[in-house]
């Protein structure tokens, strides 16, 4: 029997299929264990309010939300296979519109969010990292970069984001506090509508620039001073090539690839990650309506939303390795072939 041979390429597809089957079947678990029963909170909302026998209610809620729990979990799991094979990601139990419809409305915001939050964190990471390597004896300079970075790692992104909420925007009144654009202005481009977006944007993004920046400024810094001490370095100033020669074409050049390699990971976990900060600041994000699922027990928004973080994951892994194969060709992570 011929046995049959995969390419590297292959293997990282059918392994990130695997994943994404195994992530969905454990979340589908898990997700029906959580504490507390949606309908029965339903059905005592009905109760209080219709004066019904709670049987009746939580009949009543059983077909509101269309959730039978008398249902084996693992006939629930293949029923939504199969809607998913069909591009079906249920409805939500609440907002009563499809999961697909309310992940497309949030998603673009909360790309919108991580594009900003990112490039600054980035930029600013990088730029901070390979300056505290290159000027290491200077201390007081690296002691104002080391003590940011450790600020930003020690601090999470939402008590930052609560203390730039408190400040910037209920004291100083300098941005607004909630939502991701006035609703007086017509959604739409438009020069009013994304100004007004940008604005509605600065203070989230800021509480994840400040609460990222510490981790790309210590990579940076650590991949740096790793090229300082390889031989080329040496050499190079040996032949008298000027400063700011081997700290472009030599260090940067190549010191910057490993940070380069986890922006994809970052990326996508940023997308995913993004619960605190957005529910704070009312950002309708793919956070804001994860933390409105779990709050909630909408079981299909849910499951919907760690679908979508968990296929984000796995492709950003495939476009990091094919990143780190377009820098440097040495590198074969199969993705090319």
């Amino acid at each position: 029997m011929k046995k049959i041979q995969l390419t590297a390429w292959q293997n990282k597809l059918l392994s990130g299929l695997l994943t994404i089957l195994a992530a969905t079947l454990i979340s589908f678990v898990l997700i029906r264990l959580m504490p507390g029963d949606f309908l029965e909170l339903r059905a005592s909302e009905l109760v209080q309010q219709q004066g019904l026998p709670y049987a009746t209610a939580y009949k009543i809620a059983s077909t509101q939300y269309q959730y039978d729990p008398s249902v084996p979990v693992w006939q629930q799991f293949f029923n939504y296979l199969s809607g998913l094979l069909q591009g079906n990601l249920g409805t939500s139990m609440t907002l009563r519109i499809p999961v697909s419809t309310v992940i497309w409305q949030a998603l673009p915001w909360t790309l919108f969010l991580s594009v900003i939050s990112l490039a600054l964190s980035f930029s600013m990471g990088i730029s901070l990292g390979i300056l505290a390597a290159w000027y290491r004896r200077k201390r007081w300079f690296e002691a104002l970069v080391n003590g940011l970075s450790v600020f930003s790692q020690a601090i999470p992104d939402f008590l930052i984001g609560l203390l730039l909420l408190v400040f910037l925007g209920v004291r100083l009144r300098w941005f607004p506090l909630r939502g991701a654009y006035d609703i007086s202005t017509d959604p739409g481009f438009n020069l009013p509508f994304l100004l007004s977006a940008l604005q509605h944007a600065i203070l989230p993004a800021l509480a994840f620039t400040l609460a990222s920046v510490g981790g790309w400024i210590l990579a940076m810094r650590a991949a740096a001073l790793q090229v300082l001490s390889e031989d080329y370095i040496q050499v190079a100033r040996a032949k008298g090539l000027k400063q700011r020669r081997i700290f472009v074409r030599y260090l940067a050049r190549n010191a910057i690839m490993p940070p380069v390699n986890a922006l994809a990971i970052a990326f996508a976990s940023m997308i995913s990650g993004s619960i605190f900060v957005e529910w704070m600041f009312a950002y309708p994000g793919i956070g804001y309506f994860f933390g409105y699922a779990i709050g909630n027990r909408d079981f299909t928004l849910l499951q919907g939303i760690l679908l979508v973080a968990t296929v984000t994951m796995v492709l950003a892994n495939m476009v990091a390795d094919a990143i780190a194969t377009w820098i440097d060709p040495r590198i074969d992570s199969g993705l090319g072939k």
